[in-house]
């Protein structure tokens, strides 16, 4: 576990001399970032002692309500569990008006028991140290897309795209295209710069399928180095958005008629020399890749709640729309979920195109590993790469709701395994609690559909 020392705290106050406060968060099982506001005068005591945080903070819904089955709250007594801050994660937030940094911690391992069972960052640990103990050092890399909102809702109440430079709402975009991104340069501007001072690799922006929806690349590099990357990322991108007046949403479908918002997860084993295991001349790669996406395939439908956890979430899957429905693999091929990217030999990787954008990052990474993992162990073949258009050629369809990913995940004997039957505990009690309150709340589409035919 990397926790910081003490002196990185003692250099960055010396160097940092007018910052007064230090937003404290952690990240929970659905991404969200919980924690506290402290004074600069208690920064020190967090790295020298670390910060109590209850244990239910790790086993909470999406919308903070508490999840009695958890585990974490009256059976615990909601008892204090120690975090400690994460080596190179305390930086500034430049668009703060108090001057305050932020610090990401993570529960220790035995001073944050019961909740350290229940923290994503852990699990993915857990599954990498898996990898790494047999030889094989994940490297791994996201692609992450989001929409651009106006913080006004429209007469009805209803996410609208943001204004353009211009003053004018875009009903329409140009995919690849270099006007919608100069149209929104003073948002690009500050988050790049954000992204530099926070030591965060953004490297290419794209304007996606859709009015005001943008996608940035992160550089790849140690598994876990790139999933805390990604989990500060997503915060960066919704603070710099409130900055300009906009709301940044990693919603997976936020409109009907509109492309989703997916998390393309890039991945590759090296050995402990840092040499590419999946290199090739051809284009396919190694036996290695090939059982890499066997074990993939295999562990898909188990580890779907993990890359698609809400029930938003699969909206997102509509044929002919680069959202995958399959279990299927091919080379340079945009549609299928498993896509071998082409590109020199030493940079063969595997695409992972199922994800959401409003999945945790830590936990879809780990699932992904987890995946690959058992392909490496059980020697899995995937069969031929899928040539042509996948969604024709497709045998095997996707779950296109949440309910059939819950079960799926509950009853894996290979997930509880992999994963470990204390997390899941956690993790499917948060999310049985979720689909209860969701599927009882009624709302616009059930008087749409059913006030006056019923």
């Amino acid at each position: 576990m990397n926790f910081a020392a003490l002196d990185e705290a003692r250099s960055f106050l010396a160097a940092n001399p007018d910052i007064d406060m230090i937003e404290l968060f952690i990240l929970d099982a659905n991404g969200v970032p919980r924690g506290k506001l402290l004074h600069r005068e208690e920064l020190l005591a967090v790295y020298e002692s670390g910060r109590p945080l209850p244990s239910t903070i790790l086993g909470l819904t999406l919308n903070g309500d508490d999840v009695e089955n958890s585990g974490l709250v009256w059976d615990v007594g909601d008892i204090d569990c120690r975090a400690y801050p994460l080596a190179g994660s305390l930086v500034r937030l430049p668009w703060r008006q108090i001057p305050t940094a932020a610090v990401q911690v993570s529960m220790h391992p035995q001073e944050g028991l019961p909740a350290s069972i229940a923290d994503p960052r852990h699990l993915l640990i857990k599954v990498i140290d898996g990898l790494k103990a047999e030889g094989y050092h994940p490297v791994m890399a996201c692609e992450l897309e989001f929409y651009l909102l106006d913080a006004k809702r429209d007469g009805n109440g209803r996410p609208q795209p943001a204004l353009d430079a211009d003053g004018g709402r875009p009903r329409s975009t140009q995919v690849y295209g270099l006007r919608e991104l100069e149209q929104i340069e003073p948002f690009l501007a500050d988050l790049y710069a954000a992204c530099k001072l926070q030591g965060i690799p953004a490297r290419t922006a794209i304007s996606e399928y859709a009015p005001g929806q943008v996608e940035i690349t992160l550089e790849h590099g140690d598994a876990l180095e790139a999933m805390d990357q990604a989990v500060r990322y997503k915060r960066l991108v919704k603070a710099v958005a409130h900055k300009h007046g906009m709301q940044a949403t990693f919603m997976a479908k936020p409109f009907d008629h509109l492309a989703g918002t997916g998390m393309h997860m890039h991945v590759s084993i090296a050995d402990a020399a840092g040499r590419n295991l999946f290199a090739s001349q051809d284009p396919a790669g190694t036996p290695l890749l090939r059982q890499a996406v066997g074990g993939m395939l295999a562990s898909l439908l188990e580890s779907l709640l993990l890359f698609c956890p809400n029930a938003n979430s699969y909206r997102r899957f509509q044929s002919n729309s680069y959202a995958p429905l399959a279990p299927t693999w091919g080379v340079d091929n945009r549609t299928v979920s498993l896509r071998v990217p082409g590109g020199p030999a030493n940079s063969r990787h595997i695409e992972h195109r199922i994800c959401g954008a409003d999945a945790n990052p830590y936990l879809a990474a780990a699932a992904i590993l987890a995946g690959i993992h058992r392909g490496l162990r059980e020697n899995l073949d995937p069969g031929e790469p899928v040539q042509g258009n996948g969604y024709a050629q497709a045998t095997q369809l996707l779950p296109t709701d949440w309910l059939t990913s819950l079960v799926a995940l509950e009853q894996s004997a290979w997930a509880r395994d992999a994963l470990g039957s204390e997390f899941l505990g956690v993790y499917l009690a948060v999310k049985r609690a979720e689909y209860r309150q969701f599927m009882a709340e009624v709302g616009e589409q059930d008087w749409r559909w059913y006030l006056t035919q019923a």
